[in-house]
């Protein structure tokens, strides 16, 4: 039976204010599908580089793609394992103090093995997945990948084996001694909002091509 806890491992134990940490996979996983991207990171050529790029999950997997020339992909690959993060920034947590004040934020690490996906029909499936993952429905709304774009994109798929998420939100944390002084503290909330949509310019309005509805979801209309 697979545990609903992925750590505390030795790659994502959180050490500092560990109070904020979570390890089970609900929130884990909730956190990387709410990300709009990730970072991830690797050895090249013996010096430290991290790479933002788009992530994907299914179940216990997380697909990372990009160019079969990407270096930072290449050396994951060439390692046999990824260290991914992700962030959601809340919003400001203003105390009292300079010391006290933070961000509200939501982050997870990620340790597991990697691998390159090698099927091609397999490889095709999960860049559906990817569009998905960007705009929910997006993918069969555009025309299907053809078999260069699936040749020349690298797939490298990532099993979670630990992870753990920290979780910084709720009202501040002044010490007792400075809630006595008059200064304002409180937290400013932070969302993503998407506006109006701007069609392309070549003509595609003129033709009557209405927008889509994953973008009428994505804005709130159906």
């Amino acid at each position: 039976m697979t545990s609903p806890d992925l750590g505390p491992g030795p790659r994502t134990r959180v050490r500092r204010l560990p109070a904020k940490a979570h390890y089970d996979e609900a929130t884990v996983t909730a956190i990387l599908d709410e990300a709009r991207f990730c970072h991830v990171a690797a050895l090249v050529r013996g010096r430290p580089l991290a790479l933002p790029t788009l992530h994907a999950r299914e179940g216990r997997v997380l697909y990372l793609h990009g160019s079969p020339s990407n270096e930072v992909l290449k050396a994951v690959v060439a390692a046999g394992e990824a260290y991914v993060t992700v962030t959601l920034y809340d919003g400001l947590r203003l105390a009292r103090s300079g010391f006290e004040s933070s961000i509200a934020y939501r982050s997870v690490a990620v340790v597991g093995a990697a691998t390159l996906v090698e099927d091609v029909d397999e490889r095709r499936r999960i860049l559906d997945l990817f569009v998905d993952a960007v705009l929910a429905g997006r993918a069969s709304e555009v025309r299907p990948m053809t078999d260069a774009e699936v040749r020349l994109t690298m797939v490298v798929r990532v099993s979670i084996d630990e992870a753990s998420a920290k979780v910084s939100a709720g009202p501040t944390e002044d010490s007792p001694e400075d809630t006595q002084l008059a200064i304002w503290s409180g937290v400013v909330p932070a969302r993503l909002v998407f506006d109006d949509p701007i069609p392309s310019d070549d003509g595609a309005m003129a033709r009557g091509v209405a927008v889509p509805e994953s973008v009428t979801r994505l804005l709130g209309g159906a």
